[in-house]
C-alpha cells in the first residue's frame, strides 16, 4: 500500500537562517557586525534585529518534517475502501445473477431464458466497464465468469448450478487466503502492495507484515460466511434465495470486510507507524 523525510537527518536551521539573511539583506553585501555611520556613530545591526521576525514568518522547510509527523500522516488515515475501491465492481458482478433469476422466473423457470438474460446483461456491463476505462482484461474476465456459470447451468439443466461457480470460487479463495497467511505472504498485503506500487517492500516491515496477516483473516471469514449461506441454498435448489444472497453478500459484505480489516490493521500497527504507504524497512 517511501520513508519519512526526517530520516535523512536534515535540520531546518540552515535553511531558515539563509531565508532570514536574504530577507534582511535584500541583495546588500553589508557584513553582520554593526556599521559605523559617516558621523562616527555606530548604527544597530538591523538585520540582527529582524532575524527573529524573519524566522517566525518563514515557512518550515519541507525537509524538516519531525519523525513523529507520521502519526498524523493523511496516508495513515486512508481506508482500504479508498485504496482498493470495489463498490462499482461488486455491483457490476451481481447484475448478471439478478438478470438470470429474473429471466428464469419470467420464462416459467426456463434455464435457457435465464442464461440468455444473464449473458445479455453481462455483455452490457462489460461494454459499460470498458467505456469507463476499466482494463479490458478485468472487464473480460468478469464476462468470462458469467459465460462459465451459464455453460454449467445449461449443461446440468439445473438453475441453481448457475451459482455453482460462486460456491467453488469462494471455497478456493478461503483456502488461498488461509495458506497465504501461513506462508507469511498474506494476500491482503500482496493486493495493497501492488496497488501502491510497492512490490514486496512491505514484507521487509515486520509490523506491517504482522498487520496484513491479521487483517487477512477477516477476508477468510468473508469467504466462510458466503459458503455458509450459499452451500445450503445451492443444495436445496433455492434459486431466488441464491440470487438475493448474491446481492446481499456482494458489496455490503465487501464494505464491512474492508472496514473491519482496516481497523484490525490499525490496531496491529504500533503507535507512530506511518501506515501501509510507508513501510519501515530500515
Amino acid at each position: 500500500m517511501s520513508g519519512a523525510t526526517s530520516e535523512h537527518g536534515l535540520s531546518p536551521s540552515g535553511t531558515t537562517d539563509r531565508l532570514a539573511s536574504g530577507s534582511a539583506n535584500n541583495g546588500s553585501t553589508t557584513p553582520r557586525h554593526n556599521v559605523t555611520s559617516q558621523r562616527g556613530r555606530r548604527l544597530p545591526d538591523q538585520r540582527s534585529a529582524q532575524e527573529p521576525a524573519a524566522r517566525a514568518e518563514s515557512p518550515p522547510s519541507p525537509t524538516s518534517t519531525p519523525h513523529n509527523a507520521h502519526s498524523t500522516d493523511p496516508a495513515r488515515e486512508e481506508s482500504l475502501v479508498q485504496l482498493l475501491g470495489g463498490r462499482r465492481g461488486a455491483l457490476d458482478a451481481t447484475a448478471p445473477a439478478v438478470a438470470f433469476v429474473a429471466g428464469w422466473l419470467l420464462a416459467d423457470e426456463s434455464v435457457e431464458w435465464g442464461v440468455a438474460a444473464a449473458l445479455t446483461v453481462g455483455g452490457l456491463v462489460t461494454l459499460i466497464r470498458l467505456a469507463r476505462g476499466i482494463r479490458p482484461r478485468a472487464a473480460l474476465l468478469g464476462l468470462l465468469g458469467v459465460c462459465v456459470a451459464a455453460l454449467v447451468a445449461l449443461r446440468t439443466g439445473r438453475a441453481a448450478d448457475f451459482f455453482l461457480l460462486q460456491v467453488v470460487s469462494n471455497l478456493a479463495s478461503a483456502l488461498a487466503w488461509s495458506v497465504s497467511i501461513l506462508l507469511r505472504w498474506p494476500l491482503l498485503g500482496v493486493v495493497v502492495g501492488t496497488v501502491l506500487g510497492q512490490r514486496t517492500r512491505w514484507r521487509r516491515d515486520p509490523d506491517l507484515l504482522r498487520a496484513y496477516s491479521r487483517a487477512s483473516w477477516v477476508w477468510v471469514g468473508q469467504y466462510a460466511v458466503r459458503l455458509a449461506v450459499f452451500l445450503p441454498l445451492w443444495a436445496t435448489d433455492q434459486v431466488v434465495a441464491l440470487g438475493a444472497a448474491r446481492v446481499a453478500l456482494s458489496w455490503p459484505l465487501v464494505a464491512a470486510c474492508l472496514v473491519v480489516s482496516w481497523w484490525v490493521m490499525r490496531t496491529a500497527l504500533p503507535p507512530g507507524h506511518p501506515g501501509p504507504r510507508h513501510p519501515v524497512t530500515s
